[in-house]
């Protein structure tokens, strides 16, 4: 089965945004602790970092860390100038494994967030959604997503 492929911002398809769209709406306002159900057909935009070390890091381009859970435990991701497919599963509520993620190796510019999100992808534990938020805590902090924002332009594209 295919991987949902997350588009650069501005050359996502009406269907991608009705698809996402429809998704975050059974989802995003869902409360600790999360069922892998509430993760299912989701995406989400990452808002910042807490790392083990107290630093707070924040994305400095909107829309360049993008996660998608997509049914039958197959994810996309775009992590800044990269993209990237693998596998999550989650055996109990409120618990998560990420699998390995194939991704694209490309050099990123100076302050992505890349290394460090790569660096710590298979150590995520467990996951809460609250106020709406997707929080993924494991060996690198605690991760702070929001529901990807998905709008329509006349042109037929979203941002």
């Amino acid at each position: 089965m295919r991987a949902l492929s997350l588009p650069l911002p501005g050359r996502r398809t009406l269907f991608g945004a009705a698809l996402l769209g429809a998704a975050l709406a059974v989802t995003a306002w869902g409360q600790a602790p999360a069922s892998a159900t509430d993760l299912e057909g989701t995406a989400w935009e990452l808002v910042k970092i807490e790392g083990t070390d107290a630093k707070i890091h924040v994305p400095t381009e909107r829309g360049h860390y993008l996660l998608a859970f997509t049914p039958h435990g197959e994810l996309s991701a775009r992590i800044d100038c990269n993209r990237g497919s693998g596998t999550w599963s989650s055996p109990e509520a409120g618990q998560l494994v990420l699998g390995p993620l194939a991704s694209t190796r490309a050099q990123c510019p100076p302050g992505s967030l890349y290394d460090e999100i790569i660096a710590h992808w298979t150590e995520v534990r467990s996951y809460a959604i609250r106020e709406g938020h997707l929080f993924l805590t494991g060996g690198g902090g605690v991760y702070e997503y929001e529901p990807l924002q998905v709008t329509a332009t006349p042109g037929g594209t979203t941002h």
